[in-house]
């Protein structure tokens, strides 16, 4: 019954994804923000004030991502007609060599056939309605983003309230919005850092349009598993097509040395323990919440997957065993069953 229940809320969820993710995504962003009222709170500021920094904070960095991205898939669709030639003979030269190497003419069509430069604009295309929705949904997040600043002070204090009747779930609750702020914090922390060090190798190596990439690299940031690869993708394919093979490993190259050093020695030690997820039940985050709102799903899937456990695990007294075997760690003076 309870898997059911799943079932039918993630469809459902799903059939007003266009509600929901913006919802979630002006929750997330009042939570990230919200140290800025309590400091405001602490200092004696009006509370129009404490309502006023932390949304013009959140509009202000929503409307400069916005207008880069808009500003820089436009030069990428006026840039990659101009692409076309080297991509046909990167083309004859890849068939060229697959026919030296025994590879039969069907498999070569189905291949000319994947590569078509048609397909890769219409996708460029796509991109850009995608971006166009977003700019749609704007208006909402930030009605949605100034109704949640405006009952943050409220919020906070009937939850206060409600610690004597409902500890556990107000301590999970607590616990969600503390994880999930060290999580964006650090994510955009070490994604800015990407961004940077991929905008200054892309730079060198004269790979056009470096601050679109950096930009793609610190949104892919927030993805778990697959983000790296998702802002890999594009720059290396265009520094295919503008200055060869030798450019395109390079810029892999300069992408796995930055991501290998931040993500995997650096990140850890300052995330810790703050997603208290395993790496399977990230994966699946990754997988369940992409499909229930779409791409901002899997930006939001981390966030979502600690809301749904402090509703229904950290705020049980009895699932403890869960809250183990969701976050991958034995609880302390338990023996491993073999």
């Amino acid at each position: 019954m309870g898997v059911a229940a799943a079932v039918i809320a993630l469809f459902g969820i799903r059939e007003v994804a266009s509600i929901a993710g913006p919802v979630v995504l002006a929750l997330v962003l009042v939570i990230a923000v919200s140290p800025v009222r309590g400091w405001l709170a602490v200092k004696n500021a009006p509370v129009w004030l404490q309502v006023a920094v932390p949304f013009l904070i959140v509009v202000l960095v929503l409307l400069g991502m916005v207008g880069i991205l808009t500003i820089s898939a436009t030069q990428l669709a006026s840039l990659l007609p101009a692409y076309t030639t080297e991509f046909q003979q990167l083309l004859v030269d890849a068939q060229q060599w697959a026919a030296a190497h025994g590879v039969s003419d069907e498999m070569l069509g189905k291949g000319m056939q994947a590569f078509d430069p048609g397909k890769i604009l219409g996708l460029v295309q796509s991109l850009l309605g995608s971006l166009i929705g977003v700019l749609s949904a704007l208006f909402l997040i930030v009605v949605l983003l100034l109704a949640m600043c405006l009952d943050a002070p409220v919020t906070a204090k009937i939850l206060t309230s409600g610690e004597h009747s409902r500890p556990q779930l107000v301590k999970a609750l607590a616990t969600f919005a503390h994880k999930t702020r060290r999580y964006l914090i650090v994510s955009t922390v070490f994604g800015l850092i990407n961004a940077v060090l991929d905008m200054v190798a892309l730079s060198l190596l004269d790979v056009p349009l470096p601050l679109l990439w950096g930009v793609l690299a610190l949104i892919a940031n927030y993805i778990p598993n697959i983000g790296f690869v998702i802002a890999l993708s594009p720059p290396a394919m265009l520094a295919l097509l503008d200055g060869g093979v030798q450019t395109m490993v390079l810029v892999i190259a300069a992408y796995i040395v930055i991501n290998v050093v931040t993500q995997s020695f650096i990140l850890p030690k300052f995330l810790g323990d703050a997603v208290g997820l395993s790496t399977t039940m990230t994966f699946i985050s990754l997988i369940v919440w992409t499909f229930v709102l779409g791409p901002l799903g899997a930006i939001l899937a981390i966030p979502l997957s600690l809301l749904t456990r402090a509703l229904l695990i950290d705020s049980d007294p009895n699932a403890k065993w869960v809250q183990a075997l969701v976050s991958g760690k034995r609880p302390r003076g338990e023996r491993q069953i073999s």
